[in-house]
Order: structure tokens, then C-alpha cells, then sequence
């Protein structure tokens, strides 16, 4: 079992859910988050509206999956999200040490769905 954990540019969002359901991959959780990488100090438009500073809008998904669905994962995440230009965003992959389901009590992959 691994903890995808992606940043994302906020307007990539909806590609990557489509990719992510090509795949199969259905259960993420996304948060707005506030951050910056290499493009730190970078004015940015979101929305209509230009941003600068430190710290800039992001998206980050969190998506539990078991092995197999491990690559198609980050090649839907990849897919969805590459502009091919800096501040598309990054891919952490984690050991998920356990999973249990609330309503069942399910443990391990099976808990994952």
C-alpha cells in the first residue's frame, strides 16, 4: 500500500480527476494548500488575477492505493498536470503502513477500496 501525495497547479485539477478516473482511481482527497518551489517570486495568474510573492496557490491530492494501482497513478497525475513548464508540481510516494475502514473495521488493502 502507498501514500500518493501530488501538488498541483489549481487549474489542472479537473485533467487530473479525469485521468485519475481513466485509471480507475477514484478515491483522492484535495486541499488548498499555499506554497512555493522553484518559480518562488514569480508573479502568477490565478483566476484572472495576478499573484506574486512567496507563497502561491496550490492543489494537493492525497490518494491511497494498493500496489498495482501505484504507476497508473502517477502517470494519470503525470498526464493531467504536465505543462512542461516550472511550477507544474511534485509526486511524493510514502509507505502506508495501515488502512482501516471505519464502517467495516477492514484492514490492509482491503480497507484501500
Amino acid at each position: 500500500m502507498k501514500m500518493v501525495i501530488a501538488i498541483i497547479q489549481p487549474y489542472k485539477l479537473e485533467e487530473v480527476k479525469e485521468e485519475l478516473y481513466k485509471q480507475e482511481v477514484n478515491l483522492i482527497t484535495v486541499s488548498e494548500v499555499l506554497g512555493h518551489g522553484r518559480q518562488k517570486g514569480i508573479t502568477e495568474v490565478y483566476r484572472g488575477t495576478k499573484e506574486s510573492g512567496n507563497l502561491l496557490r496550490k492543489i494537493r491530492l492525497e490518494i491511497a492505493v494498493n500496489d498495482n494501482f501505484l504507476e497508473p497513478t502517477i502517470k494519470a497525475i503525470t498526464k493531467g498536470a504536465k505543462t512542461g513548464e516550472t511550477g507544474d508540481g511534485k509526486i511524493f510516494v510514502l509507505d502506508l503502513k495501515e488502512c482501516v475502514r471505519i464502517r467495516t473495521e477492514e484492514r490492509g488493502s482491503i480497507a484501500i477500496g
